[in-house]
């Protein structure tokens, strides 16, 4: 007969609810945050178009400078060599001169140039840049191997490579995004959490300095402080300025939802606790205020990035955003300014691929931590 203590033994271990033991905050949100397929395809896209912008000059098969044929049409890519083979590497086929003109405009007509195809690699030789702005490099990740340039998405007016610009213009239009989201996060937080933890006469006098931020028509503010900017000023002064006027105009939103949630946590029972046991008003707010605003100013975050990189576009259609020589997708976008470019040339709006994948992205990533942070 088997002992007691082989019968203890031999029993099945019992089975805790969480596999892990013990899990923290961060480890649960991020398990029902994995759950979501819109928020994880928003993260790998938010993810690689950080990696892209960092690395631009990596990624940019062409120096985004260079000018070539101007109005090209987008290069042909087939997997096949000379010799009608398949290949796995992608052959380019390139668009070029034809010598012939329209008969109606009298543009230069262009076509495909099937007997000069462009061989194609990865990591090959190309045009010479600074890798993290200091260390000189020439290897890009995908380019031709002749030499010979390649334009995925066409050229602007000048013959400038449509995909390269857009790759580049990446860091500026999503510095400018994360810059003032930055800014407006930092502001907004410091200016809802005091307004609702102190209240009284101060809260009130905040409210209405908020409540007079909120009531300005935005768009012509963007337009009027930006023209105070001489046309002449250095790009790195205007982009600065930029970046200002819109984090003036964009913390008073943030700042009256902290505001609200602060007013709320205020009164919990935790929170009158530590006031009658005397804790300082910092320690309250950093140990009981802060942590659970936390939540929704990340969501905040995450939702108020593409509403920046929509509005940088938006003014830089206008001619408001940046100035060239600096690159961004906002820029590049008023190459579209009438409806004959864009009739002729349609490959021209490309940039808006690059502003619909970024806003694609970041509003999944915003859906899929608003889920999971606050599933009730």
């Amino acid at each position: 007969m088997p002992t007691g203590a082989d019968e203890a033994i031999e029993q099945p271990p019992v089975l805790t609810r969480f596999g892990a033991g013990s899990e923290g905050y961060a480890t649960l949100v991020w398990r029902r945050f994995r759950r979501s397929t819109m928020g994880m395809i928003g993260l790998v896209l938010v993810i690689t178009l950080l990696v892209v912008s960092v690395f631009a000059d990596f990624f940019a098969p062409m120096d985004p400078k260079e000018p070539n044929l101007p109005f090209a049409q987008p290069d042909v890519i087939a997997f096949e060599d000379p010799d009608g083979n398949f290949s796995l590497v992608p052959w380019v086929y390139p668009i070029g001169d034809t010598g012939e003109f329209d008969p109606i405009t009298f543009q230069p007509l262009t076509g495909l140039e099937k007997d000069n195809p462009t061989p194609t690699g990865f990591f090959v030789t190309g045009h010479e840049y600074r890798l993290l702005w200091f260390i000189p490099a020439n290897i890009h990740f995908f380019g031709s191997t002749d030499g010979r340039p390649i334009q995925l998405l066409g050229t602007d007016k000048f013959g400038r490579d449509i995909l390269s610009r857009g790759i580049i213009g990446s860091r500026i239009s999503l510095m400018i995004a994360l810059a003032v989201v930055t800014i407006t996060t930092i502001v907004g937080t410091l200016v809802g959490i005091t307004s609702g933890y102190i209240g009284g006469r101060l809260d009130n006098w905040v409210q209405r300095f908020v409540e007079f931020v909120l009531a300005f028509p935005q768009l012509p503010l963007y337009l009027a402080l930006t023209s105070l900017i001489p046309v002449t000023a250095p790009s790195n002064v205007f982009l600065t300025f930029v970046i200002f006027v819109m984090a003036v105009l964009g913390w008073a939103q943030l700042s009256r939802e902290v505001r609200s949630k602060t007013l709320s946590l205020a009164r919990i029972d935790y929170v009158r606790a530590a006031i009658a046991v005397g804790a300082t008003d910092s320690r309250i707010i950093t140990r009981h205020i802060l942590p659970n605003v936390l939540s929704h100013i990340i969501v905040s975050i995450t939702l108020a990035v593409p509403t920046v990189v929509l509005l940088e576009s938006f003014l830089g259609f206008l001619g408001f955003a940046v100035k060239p020589p600096l690159i961004s997708w906002g820029l590049m976008l008023q190459d579209t300014g009438t409806f004959s470019v864009i009739g002729s040339y349609p490959w021209i709006l490309s940039p808006v691929i690059f502003v619909l994948i970024t806003v694609f992205a970041f509003n999944a990533l915003g859906d899929g931590l608003r889920d999971a942070i606050d599933p009730y």
